[in-house]
């Protein structure tokens, strides 16, 4: 014997958190979306490898996991009273969407409708987690974005510090 003691407890994989930053990649010439290291591992941390992605608002592509899509194919569904908003998001979650599976390069395919009407062809995206999915923005409406979270920034911050923001 070496003296080592092997250790025998089950080693539990680290379950990474939901990614916090807003990254710049790119879709390239043939569609794909390279998903940023932090996205993949908080994927995979999650077990997922397949997705669906599709737009609900005409401005921004939201990939979803795909258990997380049939839970929105659940509350449009089951709309109630919201029928009529259901139905009209779907038709255009549907309309611009589609299934991918996560390459073993970490990338996935933006569908060619969906890539044309947000002018992704070849550009570079900016992407973020949010509530359950990823966010991904072209470049005019990630400038959007900035430039409307930076008007009165300032008075933004203070007003989140009395609710406890650090």
């Amino acid at each position: 014997m070496d003296g080592r003691v092997e250790d025998k407890r089950e080693q539990q994989p680290s379950v990474a958190g939901p990614p916090l930053a807003i990254v710049k990649t790119v879709v390239d010439d043939k569609g794909r979306l390279k998903l940023p290291v932090e996205f993949l591992e908080y994927f995979k941390a999650l077990n997922v490898d397949k997705v669906f992605i599709t737009t609900v608002d005409l401005q921004l592509a939201r990939i979803y996991p795909l258990a997380v899509w049939m839970s929105n194919e659940n509350i449009f569904e089951n709309a109630g009273e919201l029928i009529e908003q259901a139905e009209d998001v779907a038709i255009i979650a549907k309309t611009y969407g589609g299934h991918s599976e996560i390459d073993s390069q970490g990338r996935v395919l933006v569908p060619a409708e969906l890539r044309r009407l947000l002018e992704f062809e070849s550009q570079p995206v900016w992407i973020d987690f949010y509530n359950g999915a990823i966010n991904v923005a072209g470049r005019k409406i990630h400038e959007e974005r900035m430039q409307r979270a930076k008007v009165n920034l300032t008075d933004k911050v203070k007003t989140l510090r009395k609710s406890g923001f650090k």
